[in-house]
């Protein structure tokens, strides 16, 4: 029985007052604020053009007739850390080909954060690749001790891309992975078609993620993450290897993590498996679980690939990882859409895709997101094994001129927008024909990024603190609405 009747109503009747108070102030502060928007339209004018600028009015109960997109600013998620993409040796060997005016307008493009999309995050892999022109390695043949170790081969054309990608924008977080040890340190002795690393040459191949870090940032290229394998369960036609979730984890605890610890690399943001969204649960669980593993991995990183069956991609397997391990963090470190054909560089559904891939990834608790290959040429390469893809932007090397397809564009609705160290907040459609995500920049302004892949004109309203604006999602579009 409480003693004290009237103390508890009083203090009641003052917590309501206080509530309600609090709530008037969010209500007037969203009521002041303009929403600008920027739209991508399929058929219609420039892309990310300035399309509106709307007002908030007081909002009533919404009604099930009408279609709302509900943000909530005080429930805050992961931080964001970028966006951005691969410079693979296809790319630069591309790049390097192009007039100066036509290098500067991709730097501007990817990398300038006013004149561009603002890209911060730059994925490049250690030793050769698919999209490389060539299979090479950074020894000689049966160098153990990697006394031959250099990187000759990557200041050609790579090194040169990747320093001015960074002095457009500033900074960008560099992240390298390997896509297979030299042949010799494998069970198939070759580079190409999985085989799987020999337990002698693990300290090894420890050493040498080591001595490629140390060659980047002597050369003036800070290393800010590494992956441990790109795609350890696919054997490929080109370089790769495989790895089961118990030999990464082994790999990890026994000679990665303490190799990177012991040369001072501790602050490194270690990734594992850095495969698709499918095995993805199965793979963190095996690394997470075990102590002596999971403190040296900082997330775990994931592709698109063999996921995607129209909206469904698998997306739920990333809320599991989260809720499981949520310390750890998502990080997307590439996808691509393959089998390339130029007739096809204006197909609107490139972008669709990558759209609704960045929203349920971010709504997933994705803090970066990482394209793959930054440019190609006409042909979807150069690649040494014919595995041709799209690129957001491609080069036409005989005219020295760029092709940007749509995928730039939905790309940069992220990118340009959302700012490094914004925090996720909710966005809640009512309804599944719009998808959306949100974030507040370190400035307290508010982006919400709204897709529309359906053939009709939705008109909605967004929902904030008791305000709405009423504005218009245009079929097949996306739209970066900014509350400031």
């Amino acid at each position: 029985m409480n003693k004290y009747p009237k103390i508890a109503l009083l203090a009641t009747a003052l917590l309501g007052s206080t509530i309600s108070f609090a709530q008037q102030k969010k209500t007037v502060a969203i009521a002041s604020k303009k929403v600008t928007v920027y739209s991508t339209v399929k058929g219609e004018g420039k892309p990310m053009q300035e399309t509106a600028v709307l007002s908030f009015k007081p909002a009533k109960q919404p009604l099930e007739t009408q279609t709302s997109i509900f943000v909530d600013p005080n429930k805050t998620f992961q931080t964001f850390i970028g966006v951005g993409g691969a410079i693979t040796d296809a790319s630069a060997e591309v790049f390097a080909k192009l007039p100066k005016a036509t290098q500067q307008e991709l730097l501007t493009a990817y990398y300038d954060k006013n004149k561009g999309i603002g890209y911060t995050v730059v994925r490049t892999n250690i030793n050769s690749c698919d999209f490389s022109s060539d299979t090479y390695t950074y020894v000689a043949e049966g160098d153990k001790d990697l006394k031959t170790f250099n990187i000759d081969h990557d200041r050609k054309f790579k090194i040169p891309l990747i320093k001015q990608a960074q002095a457009t924008a500033g900074k960008v977080n560099l992240f390298v992975s390997p896509w297979s040890p030299p042949a010799w340190m494998k069970s198939n002795n070759s580079m190409l078609k999985g085989g799987s690393l020999l337990p002698a040459f693990h300290q090894s191949w420890a050493n040498y993620y080591i001595k490629f870090i140390q060659a980047y940032e002597k050369e003036g290229m800070p290393v800010w993450g590494l992956t441990v394998q790109n795609e350890p369960m696919a054997t490929q036609r080109w370089e790769s290897c495989i790895y089961t979730a118990e030999e990464e984890r082994d790999f990890i605890k026994n000679f990665l993590g303490p190799t990177l610890h012991k040369n001072g690399m501790a602050g490194k943001k270690l990734i594992g498996w850095d495969h698709n969204r499918d095995l993805i649960y199965q793979r963190a669980s095996t690394l997470f679980s075990d102590p002596q593993t999971e403190k040296y991995l900082w997330g775990i990183g994931f592709h698109w690939y063999e996921t995607w069956t129209g909206s469904n991609q698998n997306f739920e397997n990333l809320k599991r990882v989260k809720e499981a391990f949520p310390t750890k963090q998502l990080i997307f470190t590439e996808g691509c859409v393959e089998k390339f054909s130029l007739d096809r560089i204006n197909d609107w559904t490139l972008g669709e895709r990558y759209g609704l891939s960045m929203i349920n990834d971010f709504n997933a608790g994705t803090v970066a997101w990482t394209d793959w290959n930054i440019l190609l040429d006409e042909n979807g390469g150069p690649n040494h094994v014919g595995n041709f893809c799209f690129a957001p932007v491609h080069a036409d090397v005989k005219s020295g001129k760029l092709m940007y397809n749509n995928s730039f564009y939905y790309i940069g609705h992220f990118s340009k927008y959302i700012k490094p160290g914004a925090k996720r907040i909710i966005s809640a459609p009512s309804r599944t024909m719009l998808s959306s995500t949100a974030f507040q920049n370190p400035d307290g302004s508010i982006v919400v990024v709204v897709m529309n892949t359906t053939d009709q004109k939705l008109p909605y309203e967004l929902w904030v603190a008791g305000q709405a604006a009423e504005t218009i999602s245009e079929a097949h579009s996306i739209s970066t609405l900014i509350i400031k």
